[in-house]
């Protein structure tokens, strides 16, 4: 078997909590951005035409595993009450850009995580993999949560255009690291995103509960991770001694 030589982590519930975050706050201030940036509409008709369009692309992006951008949807609706835009508008990424500051803002690091980065980074190449329909807000809260320095490549499914599971954003990340997965560990907390998706792809996995994912939800899932830790502080002291006894 391979030396260990890449640690693949997923982003949102593993290395971060989400704090005091609602989406219909987002949703309100959405609409308030779409009112500023020029489109005379009603909140209710604006919203209705949002959560259409938005769960047409939820089918595709959860079924069909291809990332749809927010502002595809957000274009689609307001052409739904009887606008002209497309998705490039300037006016939509600004909107964009509004509905997603209270998310940015509530990502906050889980207990051990940054010690446990800085002390991998220093034996191993660090990936990323996240799911997230807008890539800026990824690159924003790393550097947001002062850790984007420790990661070698980052990959976020609204650039790569395939989401978790698919096996190929985790393709595209261990050619970006220059690794096979048989050097590489992924540490996640979605039994079927992140072990189920790491797993086909052919990496040994690590399973820590969050907020999203409890240790019930895996054993419902029936998905085998290789080692599972009950929090990010029992990760930080058990990641090590797995990697250095994959030899």
């Amino acid at each position: 078997m391979s030396h260990i030589k890449a640690v693949i982590f997923d982003f949102i519930g593993t290395l971060t909590n989400v704090k005091n975050y609602t989406l219909e706050a987002s949703k309100m201030r959405l609409y308030e951005a779409v009112a500023d940036a020029g489109f005379n509409v009603d909140n209710e008709s604006f919203l209705e035409a949002y959560s259409q369009a938005h769960e047409k692309y939820r089918v595709i992006r959860y079924q069909k595993l291809v990332e749809v951008t927010n502002a595809v949807w957000i274009s689609e609706a307001l052409n739904n009450v009887g606008f002209k835009t497309n998705p490039e508008d300037s006016r939509i990424k600004t909107v964009v850009n509004v509905f997603f500051e209270d998310y940015l803002n509530s990502l906050e690091l889980r207990p051990c995580i940054k010690n446990m980065l800085k002390k991998a980074s220093m034996c191993y190449k660090l990936g990323l993999v996240s799911n997230f329909t807008y890539a800026p807000v990824i690159y924003a809260g790393l550097r947001k949560l002062g850790i984007n320095k420790f990661f070698n490549a980052v990959s976020v499914s609204d650039e790569v255009g395939w989401r978790k599971p698919h096996i190929k954003i985790f393709g595209e990340t261990l050619r970006r690291l220059k690794a096979t997965a048989e050097e590489t560990v992924y540490v996640g907390d979605s039994p079927l995103e992140d072990i189920k998706g790491a797993r086909a792809a052919g990496m040994k996995t690590v399973f820590v509960p969050s907020q999203f994912y409890s240790l019930e939800k895996l054993c419902e899932s029936q998905q085998e991770p290789d080692i599972t830790v009950k929090d990010t502080c029992e990760l930080y002291k058990k990641l090590p001694k797995f990697l250095n006894s994959i030899t």
